[in-house]
């Protein structure tokens, strides 16, 4: 796989049972590209490790007074060095790739995960957590498989030379050949302690990660209730926390460089004592001491691989783990014994008829414009996300999945689920972009942005949006709208939302509180817009609103979880005091004085 390539067609389905078998689930994907790294690696340190050949070689040519073999050794350094050359040329070219390739897997793996949960995911794990994972983690996964080929290619190399000093000058290659696996492995119990600290340091950097992503998005809420001095003490303490941490790991890691750095010492001084006395003797020529000592001394670039892919391996492992925990979640738990297999066929004719939720006996009939009156708000959410098929949560195991045209959303193809039903939540979010950016998405072709625009009364809108940029040259569909429309108001936002979920044109299309945000006048007139634009499609919108209650087909009340009472807004408010006191928001006392004439009344001036 090369960058050019980038995203992958189908990035696999990952092993997510723990963090190390999400790592190997990476390697072996990668495989190719972490044998072609391994070999440009041992060409670029087998070249390392022989310059001491050439350069023994020469003394020794020197010391005897040998033109030929001097520039036999002259030759041999300069092969060696283009091949240390093209070597970390290459390996640094297929090391990044393997790098880059490793993260944009994980992160399409991610954003796929996002897609199939929808706003599940952040019920499950903090929204900050997921930031973490796709900013942080992804880079310290991609540094680890980066890594591995280095390490391969260190460890081959530091093999391929002990064996050759053993060969080239048995009395000194013995020697190191013992050492080399003390100091390969003497760092070796350090390790499980260093590892801990760094698990703690990401776990704390990650809570402050989340911490500061949640403060963020709820930066206009605490202005509002001036809570920034308080939020801001908390991130300082959570900051502090990871420094404080961060020091602790690091003391950790700079006693095993330590280690790394005292056991080759202690080497080198053995074999120039032990070589040094062999030379003496005459056992060993002076060329072959110095052949010797230095593939000794450049054995040491080899081993920093081992206390790299030491510290890799210990910051991936946790980021490895959140990834996987992230992955692991499923878009819906089926209950026990359900066959969730849904034929090709079944799952286009899906895309017609009532929708229908078994638990709470909620039924929205094909073509017509039903309203749920649901009277806590957080219910009502999870019964909206429920009619979309974006699957139960963890506590709510067993639950049965929403109908459409009799068959269960959660069995649907993900693709033709979100293709048959759309929910809008009471929170959408606004990608930054332009105008004509936003409105471009999957959609029948049956609605334009025109008539979405106008059905949602976006018509203030537009006119802020064209005199808001210069570079638009007036066209309001070229305006870009910053992250989240955070430069319009929230009636705005809501408005643009709502136009991008028509544009849609789906089979269904859930609207949880769409006017929520707007002035009553607005209101009437989106719920008209709406009503005329969806006329003959299913379209359910949650409110208490008696502009729009007024407008919908058909009414239901939803009251501890079941449906309560169905008919139309008039004859509800009239008959049945819940609905009345959601609707009208009566006290108590005003519902036994009969108030309903005044609610009807008032509906009619507004009206």
């Amino acid at each position: 796989m090369q960058i050019r390539d980038l995203p992958y067609s189908d990035p696999g389905e990952p092993d997510v049972r723990s963090g190390p078998r999400f790592l190997l689930w990476l390697g072996r994907n990668q495989l190719g590209g972490q044998l072609k790294a391994m070999a440009w690696g041992l060409l670029q340190q087998c070249g390392i490790a022989g310059l001491p050949l050439g350069v023994g070689v020469a003394v020794q040519a020197v010391v005897d007074r040998s033109g030929s073999r001097l520039a036999l050794a002259g030759g041999l350094v300069a092969l060696l060095g283009a091949a240390i050359a093209i070597g970390e040329t290459m390996l640094h070219r297929t090391a990044v790739t393997n790098w880059i390739t490793a993260a944009a897997r994980v992160q399409q793996l991610l954003a796929r995960k996002t897609a199939e949960l929808g706003s599940v995911l952040t019920r499950r794990v903090a929204a900050g957590e997921v930031v973490a994972v796709s900013t942080g983690d992804v880079e310290k996964i991609g540094w680890f498989v980066e890594a591995l080929s280095r390490f391969a290619a260190a460890a081959a190399t530091l093999v391929i030379v002990c064996v050759g000093l053993v060969v080239y000058q048995p009395a000194l290659g013995v020697v190191v050949a013992i050492g080399m696996p003390f100091l390969a492995l003497g760092a070796l119990p350090l390790l499980p302690r260093a590892t801990r600290r760094a698990d703690v340091q990401r776990e704390k950097a990650g809570r402050a990660t989340e911490l500061a992503s949640d403060t963020v998005a709820g930066l206009r809420v605490l202005r509002g209730i001036g809570g920034e001095d308080l939020f801001l003490g908390r991130y300082r303490e959570a900051s502090q926390e990871v420094r404080r941490a961060a020091v602790r790991s690091a003391r950790m890691w700079s006693l095993i460089s330590a280690v790394q750095v005292l056991l080759p010492g202690i080497l080198l001084v053995t074999v120039i004592w032990y070589g040094a006395a062999l030379a003496r003797d005459g056992r060993i020529q002076v060329g072959e001491l110095v052949t010797v000592y230095s593939a000794v001394t450049l054995l040491l670039f080899p081993l920093r691989h081992f206390e790299e892919i030491a510290m890799a391996y210990s910051f991936s492992r946790p980021s490895a783990r959140r990834a996987a925990r992230v992955l692991a979640l499923q878009r819906v738990v089926e209950p026990s014994g359900t066959d969730t297999g849904v034929s090709s066929r079944a799952a286009v004719e899906a895309r017609s008829g009532d929708l229908y939720d078994p638990a709470t006996g909620l039924l929205a009939p094909e073509g017509r414009f039903t309203a749920v009156v649901c009277g806590d708000p957080d219910a009502a959410g999870r019964l909206a996300e429920r009619l979309g098929g974006h699957g139960a949560d963890a506590d709510a195991e067993g639950q049965p999945s929403a109908l459409l045209g009799g068959v269960a959303l959660d069995g649907l193809p993900l693709d033709a689920a979100r293709a048959a039903v759309l929910v809008q939540d009471k929170d959408p979010v606004l990608l930054s972009g332009t105008l004509r950016e936003l409105l471009d998405v999957p959609s029948s072709g049956r609605v334009t942005a025109d008539a979405a625009l106008a059905a949602a009364q976006c018509g203030d809108v537009l006119d802020a949006l064209a005199q808001a940029s210069a570079d638009s040259d007036g066209d309001p569909m070229r305006t870009r709208i910053t992250e989240r429309g955070r430069s319009l108001s929230g009636g705005q936002r809501q408005r643009l939302a709502l136009a991008r979920s028509l544009v849609t044109d789906p089979a269904v299309l859930v609207l949880d509180e769409p006017t929520s945000a707007v002035d009553s006048h607005t209101e009437s007139r989106v719920a008209d817009g709406v009503r005329r634009l969806r006329a003959g499609r299913t379209t359910v919108v949650f409110s208490s609103s008696p502009l729009l209650l007024d407008l919908a087909d058909r009414v239901v009340l939803v009251h501890d979880g079941e449906v309560v009472s169905v008919g139309v807004h008039r004859d509800l408010l009239r008959t049945d005091a819940r609905y009345r006191a959601v609707v009208t928001r009566e006290t108590d006392d005003e519902q036994d004085g009969g108030e309903e004439p005044k609610a009807l009344e008032t509906l009619e001036e507004t009206a």
